[in-house]
């Protein structure tokens, strides 16, 4: 049975974001400073020891290879779809759909894992100040209530409040880095990041497998095409700029750190804070800008965590906007605001979606940071290398078949597609074999949670015989 398209016209947001919007909500999602307070402590003390810097490195030039392939791909698919639209274009509708519930699962993952990482974050900023303790979900819940207003009004007014938080946030880490590097660290810049018997250390999979996690969220620039001012321009160029930008910001801020604390210590410090018995970031911060600074970034600690679970809550908004305007899911989900020009009612729904979860895993009694934080992350991981492994083949086929758009193309339709796969492989194959350390819980378990996004997967294939996406690529005389 094939479903018809809506009666109703189809709605489409709207706004006037530039680049540099775009990229801010792609960086809030990554969450930069909670990248660097809690997975670069892991790379270090479970990974490579002082060759961790590198493993960021590798995952960005992974995910630069892969943006190729994307950007090249981007102008002969017209809707803000991201992945599953470039998907449906290259292998067709029912692996598009499937793509689509993938990506459904691993941000509503993901999303509900921060609320639980908020939570824990701001008990934790609250006693550290003489205040009570009180439950997690407590503030888990207060944070849900204030991105459900931001996320039903339009989106220049989140942008505006990620643009803020983010700033804040990176403006304190890089005056960290300039004064750990400028007043020599430890013991002198450490050179030893560098030594290729610390980078091709066994553990260095670790390493790029934490990397990887800090960069979820990646494809919401393509998400939020209908809102951009040029799509055709500024979509590629948010694109490569979010993903260097990242890149470059973790792997010199995880030097920083090494070098902060010096790299004959770094694996023992970042095992005593994987431990519970320190903190690498705060403590150094501590040591090089004073307990002043030091309380700063534990507030801003609370502020990136807000900045990346409103930018995911944007996203999966919008994911269920364009399927419902698809008729894949219901109508109304697909209606924009008359006013604030945002899915809103895709927004109030996600919401609910979120609180019913997060109350299962409240009343479950889970850890907020490793029965909710770690087990959603490790879900969310599998969901989305593997939606960029899928993409990476839909761009690659999907330019085989028209030679004649592929003309002139060759290094994006071809060479970095193929490049892009063999990566992207490679990185499942880490996110998998190290999957434990993700999700903090035992094999089974982690078997169990690995599955799920491949699941929604399968789901979505099989539902395919009944909707169609038809996401039609423009002709290449369009496109120009």
């Amino acid at each position: 049975m094939t479903v018809s398209p809506l009666v109703e016209p189809r709605q489409r947001l709207d706004g006037q974001l530039g680049t540099g919007a775009i990229v801010f909500m792609v960086i809030a999602a990554a969450a930069p400073l909670t990248v660097i307070g809690g997975n670069v402590p892991i790379a270090i003390g479970a990974g490579n020891g002082p060759g961790a810097p590198i493993g960021f490195a590798l995952a960005a030039v992974i995910l630069l290879v892969f943006s190729v392939g994307f950007v090249t791909m981007t102008p002969f698919v017209k809707e803000a779809g991201a992945f599953f639209s470039y998907v449906t274009a290259g292998l067709g509708s029912r692996l598009g759909l499937g793509s689509a519930f993938t990506a459904l699962v691993a941000y509503t993952a993901i999303q509900v894992g921060i609320y639980g990482y908020m939570g824990w974050a701001v008990d934790d900023l609250v006693t550290f100040f003489g205040g009570p303790s009180l439950p997690w979900w407590l503030y888990s819940f207060a944070t849900m209530a204030i991105v459900a207003v931001l996320g039903y009004r339009h989106i220049d007014l989140s942008a505006k409040v990620l643009g803020v938080a983010l700033a804040l946030e990176i403006l304190v880490v890089v005056v960290l880095d300039v004064v750990i590097f400028a007043t020599g660290g430890a013991e002198g810049i450490a050179l030893e990041t560098f030594d290729p018997s610390y980078v091709f250390s066994g553990g260095i999979g670790v390493a790029v497998l934490f990397a990887l996690t800090g960069f979820i969220g990646f494809e919401a620039t393509a998400v939020f095409r209908d809102e951009a001012r040029n799509p055709e321009k500024t979509i590629p160029r948010a694109t490569y700029l979010a993903v260097i930008i990242i890149g470059v910001f973790y792997a010199i801020s995880c030097w920083a750190l090494v070098t902060g604390v010096g790299a004959s210590n770094a694996v023992a410090v970042a095992q005593q804070t994987l431990a519970g018995e320190g903190n690498l970031l705060l403590d150094t911060t501590t040591q090089y800008l004073g307990p002043i600074l030091r309380d700063v970034v534990q507030v801003l600690l609370i502020t990136s965590l807000f900045a990346c679970v409103l930018s995911f809550h944007n996203v999966i908004a919008r994911y269920q906007f364009t399927l419902a305007q698809k008729a894949v899911l219901p109508a109304r989900l697909g209606r924009r605001h008359a006013s604030h020009h945002s899915p809103a009612f895709s927004s109030v729904v996600q919401t609910i979606t979120a609180a019913v979860l997060l109350a299962v895993l409240a009343l479950l009694g889970l850890d907020p940071l490793v029965g909710v934080f770690g087990s959603m992350a490790g879900v969310a991981t599998v969901g989305m290398v593997l939606l960029m492994l899928t993409t990476s083949i839909a761009v690659l086929v999907f330019f085989v078949r028209r030679p004649g758009l592929a003309a002139g193309r060759s290094l994006g339709a071809r060479v970095f597609p193929i490049l892009s796969v063999v990566g992207l492989a490679f990185a499942l194959w880490l996110v998998l074999s190290n999957f434990t350390l993700v999700t903090g819980g035992s094999v089974a378990v982690s078997v169990a949670l690995a599955l799920i996004p491949v699941a929604a997967m399968v789901i979505g294939i099989v539902l395919g015989r009944r909707f169609r996406l038809d996401t039609q690529p423009v002709e290449e005389t369009t496109a120009d």
